[in-house]
């Protein structure tokens, strides 16, 4: 029987033994998909010596139908989209164009409110440990490490407590590297495998940056 996470913290100390072989080196950075991935990503940082940032993705949402995506977009201004989607529903460059400036605006606003005005982390020529809370069908992973492509890492490692056997199977085409700690089967959702799976709060994120940028200091 696997055991349960306590909580975000808790799977992130637990994670971060699964990725103690990145520990101590100047070219790893750890990378958290808001908000439930920070508190997991914290402690890995924190075990790790890395430093720790967020990696924003907001997903492009077609018009009238906004649960349908016709893209992303991330942090370091990476723009991904699906021409096909776009074509298939008929929405014009300009509609594309006011979606991207709304959704560019609020990711902004996300950036500011978690990271204040430290600069964006440069990732470039760097491993990337890019940390969520769990993996159910993986598509904002897969957004997330497809923009960061376009930052030019040298190696992106998907880390997760827990996750979907396929879907962490199905990430490994992706990146580099996936380390999903507990693989269940039957998986059913993330937040059965936490004891404690309440919602992070934007105050949290920011003050595990705010921790995390301090203890590097």
């Amino acid at each position: 029987m696997m055991a349960r996470f306590h909580d975000r913290r808790d799977a992130g100390r637990r994670l971060a033994a699964d990725l103690a072989a990145y520990a101590n080196r100047s070219d790893v950075r750890v990378l958290a998909l808001p908000r439930g991935g920070v508190p997991v990503a914290f402690e890995i940082a924190r075990a790790l010596d890395a430093p720790l940032d967020v990696f924003v993705v907001r997903k492009l949402g077609v018009p009238g139908h906004e649960e349908y995506a016709m893209g992303a977009i991330a942090s370091g201004g990476a723009v991904l989209l699906n021409q096909q989607v776009i074509r298939s529903v008929g929405v014009s460059q300009a509609q594309v164009q006011r979606v991207l400036e709304t959704e560019r605006r609020e990711l902004e606003r996300r950036e500011v409110r978690y990271r204040g005005d430290r600069p964006a982390p440069d990732v470039a020529g760097n491993t990337v440990i890019l940390v969520d809370d769990g993996l159910a069908t993986g598509s904002s992973m897969l957004v997330a490490v497809a923009a960061l492509r376009e930052e030019k890492p040298a190696r992106i490692v998907v880390a997760v407590p827990v996750g979907s056997r396929d879907t962490c199977a199905a990430m490994r085409g992706a990146a580099d590297d996936v380390v999903c700690s507990m693989t269940p089967d039957p998986f059913q959702a993330v937040g059965l495998w936490y004891d404690d799976f309440s919602q992070t709060s934007d105050e949290e994120v920011h003050e595990l940056l705010d921790r995390a940028a301090h203890v590097r200091h």
